[in-house]
């Protein structure tokens, strides 16, 4: 997946050389471009790479950039649509329409050991800003609080801080580069606490509710399972699209893309 997504960056590049925002690489190949959320990475990937096999005339590239930027480039008329792994704010959507794609599920994650089965979202933030240091203060063993998390430049941890309100205040013990790691390493470690990608949670840890709500395909859809976050398609409030784009924007809003969706990792929204 990683080669393709560098093959399409590359894609990206060549085809914005040559045709701009949104142009032809030729006459007969269309380029969507999409500009932003680096968090949206597999799921833009995946829907790309699923749409550009039906559909050869079409070639989807992708500017990661972050969710502001690419709401700044789709306002600016710079790309095609913009991604982003936030809601609009209300003086973006004066002018800009926002999609809900997907829905990015992030689930807490302890050893098997650990008899501690559900915390509050404060709870959660205060064992991360180091404000509880002792399993004991919220029902569990009477050990230190090892806190495991993703290295700076991951969406995952974004959201999550986000989410928790712990932007910038987390004590982690270990910072870890994948999602994989952070499952194996809390695996292993009886006091030991994580998040990842629900869909990339399996029986070797012990998945935590909370606020008594268990983080499933049903809870996240309907919102009652609070640490999750939307991932966005935005477009151009009364402009329409180019043909190719508003395919594009069709497939990846279908029924169609929800086994894409869930491959990248991600939950569909509910139809």
């Amino acid at each position: 997946m990683k080669k393709f997504i560098t093959t399409l960056l590359a894609v990206g590049i060549s085809a914005a050389a040559l045709a701009g925002c949104g142009g032809t690489a030729d006459s007969t190949t269309q380029t969507v471009s999409t500009d932003g959320s680096t968090s949206m990475e597999k799921v833009i990937g995946y829907l790309s790479e699923a749409y550009m096999v039906e559909n050869g005339g079409t070639k989807i590239t992708y500017n990661p950039t972050g969710s502001g930027a690419g709401i700044q480039a789709v306002s600016e008329g710079r790309c095609d649509i913009g991604l982003s792994s936030r809601d609009l704010k209300p003086e973006e959507a004066e002018t800009l329409d926002a999609e809900v794609i997907a829905i990015d599920g992030i689930a807490m994650i302890v050893n098997p050991q650990n008899p501690v089965s559900d915390l509050t979202i404060e709870q959660i933030g205060k064992l991360y800003k180091g404000e509880i240091a002792n399993w004991s203060e919220v029902g569990g063993s009477d050990a230190p609080v090892v806190l495991i998390g993703r290295e700076a430049a991951s969406g995952t941890r974004d959201g999550f801080e986000s989410i928790t309100g712990t932007e910038d205040m987390c004590k982690y013990t270990q910072e870890l580069t994948s999602t994989g790691d952070v499952v194996q390493t809390v695996s292993t470690n009886p006091n030991a606490i994580g998040y990842a990608s629900l869909a990339s949670v399996n029986d070797s840890v012990k998945l935590l509710s909370v606020e008594g709500v268990t983080p499933s395909t049903e809870t996240i859809q309907n919102g009652t399972y609070k640490i999750q976050r939307d991932f966005v398609f935005v477009t151009p409030k009364n402009k329409e699209l180019s043909e190719a784009a508003q395919s594009f924007m069709d497939y990846a809003s279908s029924a169609a893309a929800d086994e894409m969706i869930e491959k990248a990792g991600a939950v569909p929204v509910k139809r």
